[in-house]
């Protein structure tokens, strides 16, 4: 195992977008009025569209970047590092991928035609000027997403459908603890950018090798752990790592996404061996080994 230790700097990432509805989900800290602990839920209206492929950036070797454009995205909103959108995927011999229909009922989708491949990506960064999306994809070499997106070219097409809602965690906690495998690596990579100077954040990574680091800025301090798995299976580093780390006094917050069984690992040692409360900390799956398009929350 490798480990690494780094500090990152850059830009403040513009504000969250409007909402429409919002659900408190936690009280503030009633010892700090001034700051705000409330974490929101947000919903959005769902939305189905029909975008192209702008172009593609090689991340690192094992994470591609793709940019969508199109006049869909006009009214696109994306409040939260912790989105997801829905991707759905062109069937072989197809240009265009078959879209769901948004009704009074649900989504439907059309008779006759089967239901294309589908996954649930996070929105790196929307450019609303530009009406531009980039989302990430992990080079696995293998599945829909990772087949499509190892061929994608300008003019290609891609159904992105949602965000449906938003989990907003506001920055005024003391410190954010951000874990994760290379799945989360984007939505961490947002977070770092939407933290501003006076922020602290803790970030426990696991990634292949060290060529799949890749940069990280932000305006926050941050301190930056790298894990190398090598051979070892996906997220298998992540706890034991949390055990040699040393968390920060105050009021903080634990964001982590990866490998189901290695998140339910971390949650249980955070609760149970550290003691953090269980409303301040947000684990997801995004994929689990052996399964196919898995994506979620991770509760008791």
């Amino acid at each position: 195992m490798a480990l690494t230790l780094a500090s990152a700097f850059g830009n403040r990432a513009r504000q969250a977008q409007g909402a429409q509805t919002r659900n408190s989900d936690m009280t503030t800290n009633a010892t700090e009025p001034a700051r705000n602990l409330t974490v929101e839920r947000v919903r959005h209206p769902l939305k189905m569209r029909l975008l192209q492929v702008v172009r593609t950036t090689q991340v690192s070797p094992q994470l591609l970047r793709v940019t969508l454009g199109g006049a869909d995205l006009q009214d696109f909103v994306s409040a939260s590092f912790d989105d997801h959108v829905k991707v759905f995927f062109p069937a072989a011999g197809d240009d265009k991928p078959v879209l769901p229909q948004v009704t009074a009922d649900g989504i439907a989708f059309p008779e006759g035609q089967p239901r294309p491949a589908a996954r649930d990506y996070t929105p790196r960064r929307y450019d609303a000027a530009k009406q531009e999306l980039d989302l990430e994809f992990v080079l696995h070499g293998d599945g829909p997403a990772s087949t499509w997106a190892a061929q994608a070219r300008p003019g290609q097409y891609l159904g992105v459908g949602g965000p449906r809602g938003s989990f907003v965690v506001p920055a005024g906690f003391d410190w954010h603890l951000l874990v994760g495998d290379d799945t989360a690596l984007p939505a961490i990579a947002r977070r770092l950018e939407e933290l501003g100077a006076g922020t602290h954040a803790i970030v426990v990574l696991e990634v292949g090798d060290a060529a799949a680091q890749i940069p990280l800025p932000s305006a926050a301090k941050v301190d930056l752990h790298w894990l190398h798995r090598g051979d070892a299976p996906e997220g298998s580093l992540l706890e034991g790592a949390l055990r040699k780390l040393s968390l920060p006094r105050g009021e903080g917050y634990v964001w982590a996404a990866g490998e189901g069984a290695a998140m339910k690992a971390v949650r249980q040692y955070l609760v149970t061996e550290r003691g953090i409360d269980k409303k301040r900390i947000r684990a997801s799956a995004y994929w689990k080994r052996g399964s196919s398009a898995v994506h979620e929350t991770l509760d008791d």
